[in-house]
């Protein structure tokens, strides 16, 4: 298989979440893609920077962040540059995101072929992900096309939403249809199929491709931005960004272009994927005892059970008779909660913002 040369290989990282559902470890000044979450010594925007590393040079790594977290980019990556670092001045989703990222680095170098992925995904195989990367570029370096990796689902899990291919018999298989997350009843059946996949919202197109495709269906987004060209990569990019991005629709890639789209195709995908969404699923991929607790931190505890536990350096945590509960200490947060409604843990958030703002 023919390698796509790496001087036209760029990977965009999305990272200006919140990461509320990840509260109150994440928060608004540091949110999660800036927290050792997994105990390794490393920021998860470190790792991901890192294990990009082995598809192109730092030099054609750029991050795409909200403007009040470029220095902590910065700080995390100091092998990067202030030009590498996009700063949206307002969180208006992900499309704005990707036909900014596609106008800069199209003006950069007209034949850009590039790789677009969150910044706070676990991927435990990563030798395996650089291979369907590099399968993925080397399909859109040759053909009219934007591709999704798509992650083989081994559960029928409500979480995320599916993706319906067609398979023909090669590694590349067209896209039938996205589908929103569905009701457990529903994903048995996509599971049971064989024909549906998570969408990881990993994806790979050329930048002047992608950029027709927002021409063609969202011309809103195409038109503000495009009105940058005199400016991208030069001391006036900022100031027209800060002007102009507001303004365009907040809308996801995906209701922008890719369901919309007659070129879309998708990689069955295996290499040990989670996205890291929730406490929950820092429980499900972290090291655990003989108890099934995941424990961080110096913990004494007696019929505990299937429980994740964070406590900081220098205070002890005594517990007695817990079953499947988060407790997550920062000092100046205690949350203990149920595991099983997690999913309550974002509203719980807002609901403090106003009470204590």
């Amino acid at each position: 298989m023919q390698n796509t040369p790496s001087s036209d290989t760029y990977v965009a990282i999305m990272a200006g979440g919140i990461g509320s559902r990840f509260w109150p470890a994440s928060r608004v000044e540091r949110p999660k893609q800036f927290l050792d979450i997994m105990g390794t010594g490393k920021s998860l925007i470190r790792q991901t920077f890192e294990r990009f590393l082995k598809v192109c040079p730092a030099s054609n790594i750029f991050i795409v962040t909200n403007g009040m977290y470029k220095d902590l980019v910065l700080e995390h990556l100091p092998e990067l540059t202030a030009n590498q670092v996009l700063c949206e001045p307002s969180r208006n989703n992900t499309a704005p995101c990707v036909a900014y990222t596609a106008f800069k680095l199209h003006n950069l170098n007209p034949n850009a072929n590039f790789i677009v992925a969150p910044s706070d995904h676990i991927i435990l195989k990563e030798d395996e992900f650089v291979g369907y990367l590099k399968q993925a570029l080397d399909f859109t370096e040759k053909n009219e096309a934007l591709v999704t990796l798509g992650i083989q689902p081994t559960r029928p899990d409500t979480g995320y939403g599916y993706i319906n291919f067609s398979a023909n018999g090669s590694n590349i298989h067209k896209v039938v249809e996205f589908k929103e997350k569905p009701n457990e009843e529903v994903a048995k059946a996509y599971v049971a199929s064989g024909d549906y996949l998570w969408n990881a919202g990993i994806f790979v197109w050329k930048a002047a491709y992608v950029l027709e495709q927002f021409k063609q269906h969202t011309p809103e987004i195409y038109n503000i931005l495009s009105d940058g060209e005199p400016f991208y990569n030069t001391v006036d990019e900022q100031d027209f960004i800060d002007k102009a991005y507001p303004t365009t629709p907040s809308i996801s890639v995906d209701y922008a272009i890719m369901e919309k789209s007659k070129d879309v195709y998708t990689i069955p995908s295996e290499f040990g994927w989670s996205d890291l969404g929730t406490w929950n699923s820092l429980h499900v991929e972290s090291p655990k005892d003989d108890h099934g607790n995941a424990v961080n931190g110096n913990v004494v505890l007696d019929e505990v059970s299937n429980s994740l536990i964070r406590m900081p350096e220098g205070k002890l945590l005594v517990a007695k008779g817990l079953d499947d509960f988060i407790i997550v200490d920062e000092g100046d947060v205690l949350m203990i909660y149920p595991k099983s409604k997690e999913q309550e843990i974002k509203a719980v958030t807002k609901a403090l913002d106003k009470e204590f703002s």
